[in-house]
């Protein structure tokens, strides 16, 4: 199952998820210099990918950042996801669809069987049930999975996820959906192919999810540029595994500022990564 791919990849080459969030902004003009937009985007991504493989479990692509490039760079998008495929990588489609019936099942394809197809996306529950259904025929073939979002790491998160909802918050009756909704799903490893997307600037509400739902994979969002370190995401993990942390800014942008940045960018990728997974797994040891 994919679960366990993934909970292997994080046991071989530790935790963490390199976000592929490219804009415009964050190329090396050396690169835009040569290349049109997406193109350059491309060419970045793949240096950054061959750079990053073997230090990061794997890879997340925010699709946004690709639309606004408009066809070029949705075609971006789907060679970007073919080359870290290509070079053994696992792939996490950040697109928070959310949509029922019809409209679900299409969203579906086109990010589970289609072009833009990649090993786990990230899904909005506000519809509820009837917004995770349509990925099921693909779960059930045991390649692909989806992380659900419970208590995301942006500061206005606590508008709608902190209601309280009887006796507990509403992010943690999410949780307990999560946790339902992937019994199904469990691979050898313990882990559901349903995980949940719970962010690093919460270290409290993160501890009290996996505390109550131990079989949830995580997608942790908020290290880095948000603000998160190792010892907030600490609590994601049990026994070294059970999450993946993203970081996109602090990874691609971490050439910005350096006098060689320009010429060195995958050196100052790669750099950041490694430092990122020393920094978390030192907090795992304590």
């Amino acid at each position: 199952m994919i679960i366990d791919r993934l909970f292997d990849a994080v046991k071989q080459r530790g935790p963490v998820c390199v976000g592929l969030d490219t804009s415009l902004q964050l190329l090396p003009a050396s690169l835009l210099a040569k290349l049109p937009p997406a193109q350059a985007a491309l060419a970045f991504n793949q240096e950054v990918i061959d750079a990053t493989v073997d230090v990061c479990a794997c890879f997340k692509v925010q699709i946004a950042h690709y639309e606004a490039m408009g066809v070029d760079g949705l075609s971006c998008y789907r060679d970007t996801i073919a080359y870290a495929h290509d070079k053994g990588a696992l792939v996490i489609g950040d697109v928070k669809r959310g949509d029922i019936a019809s409209t679900g099942e299409m969203y579906a394809r086109a990010h589970m069987d289609g072009e833009f197809a990649t090993d786990m996306i990230t899904v909005n529950p506000y519809m509820g049930w009837d917004a995770i259904s349509p990925y099921l025929p693909y779960l059930e073939r045991g390649d692909k999975g989806i992380f659900v979002l419970i208590r995301t790491s942006n500061p206005s998160a606590q508008d709608f996820q902190e209601i309280n909802c009887g006796d507990r918050s509403l992010f943690l009756r999410v949780a307990s959906k999560v946790a339902e909704w992937g019994k199904n799903y469990i691979g050898d490893c313990g882990y559901s192919a349903i995980g949940g997307v719970v962010g690093a600037t919460g270290p409290e509400q993160l501890a009290t999810v996996r505390s109550e739902f131990p079989l949830v994979f995580f997608l942790v969002p908020g290290y880095g540029a948000q603000g998160g370190g190792g010892k907030d995401v600490a609590p994601a993990f049990r026994d070294r595994n059970g999450a993946v942390v993203n970081a996109s800014r602090s990874i691609i942008g971490a050439y910005r500022g350096q006098p060689d940045g320009d010429r060195r960018y995958t050196h100052y990728a790669r750099t950041a990564a490694f430092t990122m997974r020393e920094d978390i797994t030192q907090w795992q040891e304590r």
